[in-house]
């Protein structure tokens, strides 16, 4: 039942652009002439931990290729999402390289150290513990993968939604050196030499890439005169692969990425309550003054890997990790002049991972026994700068010491009927520093020199908690085309301290008559901290081909019970006399969801004009029903029936259309793509004007292969230039059942819960953009 995986991994740079996903079908017709896919043309994935087709794997998983993503003309990771159903990656608000990412309604909204996130995002195996950093640019890619669903047993904790992967190109037994230039619309200027060699005999392979990529304002700071959603990045990526033998494969690879771009600014949704600023016109301008400290983004790592067969049954490998990233980022929320609210932030991250895993295969008996381990720290520092030059600071310090077993087993009972089972337990310790003050002026972490006039928080605390995280799947092969299969899992996200937590305002909840202005540690520790939050989740699946091969599907349906959902809150108000933050998380929720995906590509035509021509169809359909069962709100009121999930349309849909045809030596490709997302709310409680109705996005794409050297691309994206949000903030007074904007009577009206200006300001996606690229290889 098994397909031999070791043999099938050549396959994948030569035909995964046959992936169910279909991101840029024009790759499809690679096989130029032929009726069907063969076997081994299958597209070879890792969901599992080990190589499987595709078509074999009982999980719902998405995996697109280099080849696809760069005839897409694809900028970067979160170009994926729009031809993924039930999932959303966006850059979050402020930043360029800041990742939000949500997969069927679970993810993480807010970026500051204390939460974790939803999605885990995997570099070549190594996961990227904090978002910053983590908007990955598209190049020197071998495939990235999207698996959807709790990954809890082999992916471990903060997977709950599920995980995407970035797989780096392996380097081949023949030198290769690779040129790529683009330039376009808003003066984007990208380019790219990668190049590889063997050394010797070919037991030592080095390679490596350097990527500069840059691009002129989509808008403008009106009051600085700065670009506004410019792009100003230089990155690289190296590599050193040693092949002793077939039983030995040893790689190490180091990935430095430097975003000197400028502060992305928000645009108003309201005119100003103070001064009566206008709305600007253009969605890409701002005019906020905040400009210190200047944006700045270093990221890099390493990874090593090794892997080793001692016998033809077992497999050895090794993963370490290492990660650093560094973050000056100022956000000016109220996107005007005034010093009302400004907020210059600092992140600093780093970690070490470890991990070993035993791999083997034993007649009808597979599988994998492994052992983690992640020692991670995150500190996250800001002002808050409201009018009056009073500054509340925030501090966040989060030390995260995990270690984990698991293991995972597949079992064939017959050729036909398989059944698969694991399970992952998870020893999770956060330890946080949370600090807040309140100064006049600034906070000695932005050049001040004042002690604070008002101590809210000095806090120091360690909670541990423990998970047993199981999968459970069985699958049935009715033929070597088609896979059923029924599964379950389950998954975790981890608990913590809220960093922008006010400990003065924290309850007398042990009934002492002290409370967190006394500085009761007890109340404090149960004010601050919240609990891991759980999804069990249950999926159906269907995954076959049909018609000679031509049609190529995926169906899942799921059902997931979410529960003890992480609430945080940030909402105005005033503490010892002082407006401010006052960070509120609670496992106030919990919810249901039921969905369906479904994938595909259809091989439409083949040789119906020209002798080798190709014409195809992909799609890729996700429908979501996401709603609370339980939302308890600061009143102590479940209001279930009034809240949402936030980021999650309850439909995403793409199409694409792709014809490629044979021209002289080489080829032409060409495609295109509607994609579609219903509604969704940026929170849980509607926010009028911010949360984005539906909307969809046209792309396409022409690529002339001139031969096997030259190729020539020309690429439109959002060609209707459609004006879409993506995230923003929002600090007005709200009715808490209907979401409507009230005064401080509570009549209708608009009216603000921090600052004096009001602050309803949006980010929004990439414009229409038309760019040319051209490559080179040898």
């Amino acid at each position: 039942m098994r397909s031999s995986a070791r043999s099938l991994r050549r396959a994948v740079l030569a035909t995964s652009a046959l992936s169910m996903l279909g991101f840029a079908p024009a790759a499809f017709a690679q096989d130029e002439g032929a009726s069907a896919a063969s076997d081994d043309d299958a597209i070879v994935v890792t969901a599992r931990r080990r190589d499987e087709r595709l078509i074999d794997v009982p999980i719902a998983v998405s995996s697109i290729s280099g080849e696809a993503l760069a005839n897409a003309g694809a900028i970067d990771i979160t170009d994926v999402a729009a031809s993924a159903p039930n999932v959303t990656l966006e850059v979050s608000r402020g930043t360029n390289n800041t990742l939000s990412a949500f997969i069927r309604g679970v993810g993480q909204q807010d970026p500051v150290a204390g939460f974790e996130a939803g999605v885990g995002l995997y570099l070549d195996d190594v996961v990227l513990n904090r978002p910053q950093g983590a908007v990955l640019d598209i190049y020197d890619v071998e495939r990235i993968e999207v698996l959807r669903g709790p990954q809890g047993t082999l992916y471990g904790r903060n997977t709950i939604g599920g995980a995407v992967k970035y797989v780096t190109k392996r380097i081949g037994d023949t030198a290769e050196f690779k040129l790529r230039g683009t330039y376009g619309s808003y003066d984007q200027a990208d380019g790219v030499i990668s190049a590889a060699v063997p050394l010797g005999d070919g037991t030592v392979r080095v390679g490596g890439a350097v990527a500069r990529l840059s691009r002129g304002g989509f808008g403008t700071n009106l009051t600085t005169g700065r670009e506004n959603y410019n792009k100003d990045v230089w990155a690289g990526r190296g590599t050193v692969e040693i092949v002793p033998g077939d039983d030995a494969f040893f790689r190490i690879t180091g990935d430095y990425t430097r975003d000197k771009s400028e502060t992305r600014g928000g645009h108003r949704l309201i005119t100003s309550l103070a001064t009566g600023a206008p709305v600007l016109d253009d969605v890409f301008d701002s005019r906020g003054a905040l400009v210190s400290p200047t944006q700045d983004v270093e990221a890099w790592g390493f990874s090593a890997l090794g892997e080793l067969k001692p016998t033809d049954w077992l497999t050895v490998r090794t993963i370490t990790g290492y990660r650093k990233d560094d973050s000056a980022t100022p956000i000016d929320f109220d996107a005007l002049p005034a010093v009302d609210l400004d907020v210059p932030a600092f992140y600093n991250n780093k970690q070490i991972s470890q991990e070993i895993q035993l791999l083997f295969d034993v007649g009808r008996f597979n599988g994998l026994i492994g052992g983690y381990y992640l020692d991670a720290s995150a500190r996250t520092t800001f002002d808050v700068r409201l009018p009056g030059t009073v500054t509340a600071l925030t501090f966040g310090d989060v030390d995260t010491r995990t270690g984990a077993i698991f293991g995972d087993f597949t079992y064939d009972i017959t050729d036909q009927l398989s059944l698969s089972a694991g399970g992952r337990y998870t020893w999770d310790r956060r330890t946080s520093i949370v600090q807040r003050n309140v100064y006049l002026g600034s906070s000695p972490f932005f050049g001040g020199t004042t002690a604070p006039i008002v101590r809210q928080t000095d806090f120091r605390g360690t909670a541990d908690f423990k998970k047993f995280t199981p999968r459970a799947s069985i699958a049935f092969k009715p033929t070597q085309d088609h896979t059923v299969y029924a599964s379950y899992s389950k998954g975790f996200k981890g608990g913590g301290f809220d960093p922008r937590g006010v400990g003065t305002a924290a309850p007398d909840a042990n009934g002492n008559g002290i409370g967190g202005a006394g500085g009761d540690y007890e109340d404090i520790y149960n004010f601050l901290s919240f609990d891991p939050e759980t999804v069990d989740s249950y999926e159906l699946g269907w995954k076959g081909q049909l018609f000679d091969r031509r049609l190529t599907f995926a169906l899942a349906a799921f059902y997931a019970d979410y529960t003890d959902i992480q609430i945080p809150g940030s909402v105005g108000a005033v503490v010892g006399g002082v407006q401010t933050f006052i960070g509120i998380t609670t496992n106030a929720g919990k919810a249901t969801f039921k969905g369906l995906e479904f994938e595909g590509n259809l091989v439409a035509a083949r040789d119906f004009g020209v002798d080798g021509d190709s014409l195809n169809f992909s799609w890729a359909l996700g429908y979501l029903d996401a709603k609370f069962d339980r939302f308890i709100d600061s009143r102590g009121i479940d209001v279930a029936d009034r809240r949402s999930i936030q980021n999650t349309p309850d439909l995403t849909a793409s199409g694409t259309l792709s014809y490629s045809t044979p021209v002289g030596e080489g080829s032409i490709n060409a495609s295109t793509t509607i994609s579609y997302r219903s509604a969704s709310q940026q929170f849980e409680i509607p926010t009028p004007g911010l949360d984005q109705p539906g909307f969809a996005l046209w792309d396409a794409n022409l690529v002339w292969n001139i031969d096997d050297i030259f190729s020539l691309g020309v690429h439109g994206r959002n060609l209707t230039n459609k004006r879409y949000i993506t995230s923003g903030y929002n600090f007005l007074r709200q009715n808490p059942d209907t979401g409507q904007f009230i005064l401080l009577n509570g009549q209708p009206g608009i009216s603000s819960t921090l600052g004096a200006e009001g602050v309803l300001t949006a980010y929004y996606g990439n414009p229409r953009q038309v760019f040319v690229t051209g490559t080179v290889k040898f």
